[in-house]
């Protein structure tokens, strides 16, 4: 029986997180603008962002790769969650998040930080978007992984994240 994958809640920034790949929110052109995703982008170099942009348009519900630039992670994981039109959609925002877990056995990643996908433009509202994603990582999350950080800067998120958590029944470290 696999062991059972390690969930944490940590505010901050996720750009700053020594994980083996940072998973943000995306737009479908894959710029980097908003929300986590400026961050690692602010934090990591413009090269992140051309790799990512490089793979695009990519449509809502998908994610790509890239390289993770001067960020201690070695990847960025971009996931669409929201399409341009900003309808928030469950199905689209958990079909985000298993692209972004379908990386995990091919990149080996073992260790991965995930920021509130879906909330960036405010198409979700945080307790939504959080419990969507953290059913989708405890339902979907694969082996190799055995550690999941759910990064955020915004005590609000980190509430809502670890709501989510307790009423899915997770153990986790909350601060």
């Amino acid at each position: 029986m696999a062991e059972p994958i390690e969930i944490d809640v940590w505010q901050g920034e996720v750009s700053e997180l020594e994980v083996d790949a940072l998973v943000v929110g995306a737009n479908e052109s894959l710029f980097m603008t908003a929300g986590a995703a400026a961050s690692v982008k602010r934090n990591g170099g413009d090269e992140i962002e051309r790799a990512a942009v490089d793979q695009g348009p990519i449509a809502a519900g998908a994610a790509v790769v890239t390289p993770g630039g001067s960020l201690a992670a070695p990847y960025v994981i971009h996931a669409v969650g929201v399409g341009h039109d900003r309808v928030p959609d469950p199905e689209v925002l958990a079909a985000s998040i298993r692209s972004a877990l379908a990386f995990a056995e091919p990149l080996q990643l073992r260790r991965i930080a995930v920021a509130l996908i879906g909330a960036e433009h405010g198409a979700f509202a945080f307790e939504d978007a959080a419990r969507i994603v953290v059913a989708t990582l405890l339902a979907d999350a694969p082996p190799p992984l055995e550690t999941i950080v759910l990064a955020t800067p915004h005590a609000q998120e980190v509430r809502a994240l670890g709501d989510a958590l307790r009423a899915a029944g997770a153990g986790a470290s909350i601060p």
